[in-house]
Parts: structure tokens; sequence; C-alpha cells
């Protein structure tokens, strides 16, 4: 009979350690749950010869991929990550487990190598929450908080269903915005491409034409040809110039200045604004619901939320309801002083708060703004294309008519000769 080493948690949460004898793994989880201890890894007793070439597996693992380091983890990659955690819990697979199935499914390598050293700190006695938050940038105070609220209330599987649904409903939203924006973009790539081979290679053609005929030259042919003349021989003025920009605008962005400035601009600029707000809306009405309804307490819910929303407005405008809250008001009475959040979600999350179903709310809330946000999304595509279309009709109109005053003048010279 094979021996087992395994790690567990008694009903006051103190870590056991121990070994056992069993058949199986699933017999020794089913032997301690059924005294009342929560399992965290449960792994066979290996050899000596098994214990070195498992000791040099690892260390060739550890070695492997230096660029994987700098990948990044999108999130259908965590939303899979979450599922398919939720699915091995729930059919009552040890954690230690899960993870060792999760790092050999996972395709991307970053991943691969977090589950590894995330499955080596748990059989440890590392709670899972503790270990993820070694890795900030991929997995955010949202994904830890609520993981520890499974841990702690017992459900972790519920709570990664729940995790896994939320980051699927982001993935979605971003991927609408995205597409919305294809085509706009396309649209813009080829006018800019358009204008700078006319600027760059037709117009100086046609100028040495001119200036065999000691023409001269109208106000807009002239500022063409200053544009012209400037990108063929100080090209590398206009390069430096939007490095430079974009480099101090990426530093500007870091500061909270930056980041609170670009945000209320973000809401604040013609069109764009009020599908920026919604989107914002829709973003922390839908990370509140899913905090609450993992059992997550409204003040470490809503401080969470503010971390999360990424937009330094509704940072702002959260923690200051937060403090409210924590002095005994209502949530929707702050919210609605900010004036950020319209009077329909007040009513609503008033209601929610009354009734004791706020999460509920909350979740109808973020349904009906990304409902709108997709139904703008649509209009603002067939709004932009037409316009676009339009300005790359009088950009290209505009410079064709510099190209030809000139040569009217040089027909109307000759005909007066």
């Amino acid at each position: 009979m094979p021996t087992f080493s395994y790690v567990a948690r008694d009903a006051q949460g103190n870590v056991q350690r121990g070994k056992s004898d069993a058949d199986s793994q699933q017999v020794l989880i089913k032997r301690l749950q059924q005294s009342g201890h929560f399992v965290t890894s449960v792994v066979q007793e290996k050899g000596a010869a098994q214990a070195k070439a498992a000791g040099g597996a690892k260390a060739k693992k550890k070695g492997e991929g230096f660029m994987t380091k700098f990948q990044k983890v999108k999130l259908n990659h965590l939303a899979v990550f979450c599922r398919q955690f939720a699915t091995m819990i729930n059919a009552g697979v040890s954690l230690i487990r899960c993870l060792a199935v999760l790092e050999m499914q996972t395709q991307n390598p970053r991943l691969r190598g977090i589950i590894r050293e995330l499955s080596a700190n748990v059989e440890a006695g590392e709670t899972l929450s503790k270990s993820l938050q070694k890795w900030p940038t991929i997995f955010n105070q949202l994904f830890v908080g609520l993981i520890r609220a499974g841990e702690v209330g017992g459900v972790l599987d519920e709570t990664l269903e729940r995790l896994a649904g939320f980051l699927e409903d982001d993935v979605e939203l971003r991927r609408k915005v995205k597409t919305a924006m294809t085509y706009p973009t396309m649209v813009l790539v080829a006018a800019v491409g358009i204008l700078t081979f006319l600027v760059t290679f037709i117009l100086p053609k046609f100028m040495e034409i001119f200036k065999d005929f000691k023409v001269e030259m109208p106000m807009l042919t002239q500022a063409l040809m200053d544009v012209s003349n400037f990108c063929l021989q100080k090209w590398y003025f206009a390069l430096g110039g939007i490095f430079a920009f974009s480099i101090a605008f990426k530093m500007f962005k870091r500061t909270k200045f930056g980041k609170r400035t670009y945000d209320w601009a973000k809401m604040k600029v013609p069109i764009f604004g009020s599908l920026s707000h919604k989107i914002a809306l829709a973003r922390s009405c839908r990370t509140l619901a899913t905090l609450m309804g993992s059992g997550v307490p409204i003040l470490q819910a809503m401080e969470t939320t503010a971390e999360a929303v990424d937009n330094e407005i509704f940072t702002e405008v959260l923690m200051k309801s937060r403090a409210a809250v924590r002095e005994g008001e209502r949530i929707g009475e702050p919210l609605e002083r900010s004036g950020l959040f319209p009077p329909m979600v007040v009513h609503m999350i008033s209601i929610g708060e009354e009734t004791g179903s706020l999460d509920m709310m909350l979740s109808k809330v973020a349904d009906f703004y990304e409902k709108e946000v997709e139904a703008q999304l649509a209009g603002l595509a067939a709004a932009i294309e037409p316009i676009m279309i339009i300005g790359l009709g009088f950009m290209v109109g505009t410079i064709v008519i510099a190209m030809f005053l000139p040569l009217l003048q040089i027909i109307t010279n000759l005909t007066n000769e």
C-alpha cells in the first residue's frame, strides 16, 4: 500500500501535515474530509531514484525560457484557468493535483511557470490567496480577494466560477470595443499612408515642373511644399518628436495626477466620452457584484473595486463612498452626490440595499450598461466610417487642388502670351 504525505487544515484553520497509508489519493482525501479537514495537498511518497529524477526535471523546468518572464498572460488565459480550476475543485480533486493538471494543460509559458511555483508554495503550506499575491501584475486585488473569500468560506469552486464568469464578460466587452474600432483604425492608417505617399512622392515631381516654368506658387501650394520638404529632408525630427511625445505621455499617465487627468479627459471628449463613462460604470458594477456575491464584506468589496476599475475618477468616488458607508450612510447616497452614477443606477442600488439583494441589482445594472456599450459601439462604428471617408476625400482633394492651381496659372500665362 503506497504512503502519502498530506497538508490539510482543521476546522480552526490550523495547518496539519502528516503521512498516511492509503489505496489511492482519493481514498485518503475522502478520509481526511470525513474527519473535518480541508485538504490542501496529497503527494505520494517517492523513492530516492524517483525523487532525484523529479528534482532534475524541476531544475530543467526552472531554467527553461528566460524570455517567458516577459510574456503577458491574457485575460482569456486566466478565464480558462479559473474555469478548469473550478471544475476540478468541484469534483473533489485536491488543490495540488488541480495545479499539476493545470500546469500541463495551459498553453501560456508564463502562466505555466507561475502555476508551477503556486503548486510548490501551496505544497509547503501557504494559502493559495497568499501565494497569488506574489504576482500582482497577473493576479490583481479582485482576483486575490475573491480567492481569499472562497478559501475562508469553503466555497473555492463557486468563487472560481464567479471569477471565470467575470473575466469572460470582461474579455467579451474588450473584444467588442476592439472589433468596433478595427475598421475605423484601418481607414485611418490607409488615409495616413495615402497622404504620406502624395506629399513625399507625387507632390515633389509636380514642384520640379513648376520651378522650370518659374511660376509663383499659391499660398496653399507653398504650404504643402513646405510640408513635403520637411518630410523629405527632416523626417527624423518628426519621428523623434512622435517618439518623445509617446514616451512623455506614458510617463505622464503613470503619475497619479496624469492618470486622473487622462481619465477625466477620456470621459469628457465628444462622442467617445459617453462610451468611456458607460464602460467604467459597467466594470465597477460588475466587479462589486462579483465580490459581494462571493461573500466579501461591503467595505472590502468597495476598496477592491476602486483598485480594479482602472479609472482614477471612479476610484476616488468609490473610496469616498466607502468612507461614507463606514460612517453609517447608505451606499446610494454618496454615489448620487458624485454625479457619476445616473439616477437609475442609484435607485436600483438603494432598492438592492433595502431588499438585501445588492449583488443581484448591481449585476442587472452591469448587464444594462454592457448592452448600452454594445449598442453605442455599433452606432459609433456606423457613424465614424462615412465621416472618415469624407475626411480622407477632403484631404486628398485639397492636395490635388494645391497641385493643379499652379498648372492653371501656367495655362493662363500661356494663353495670354
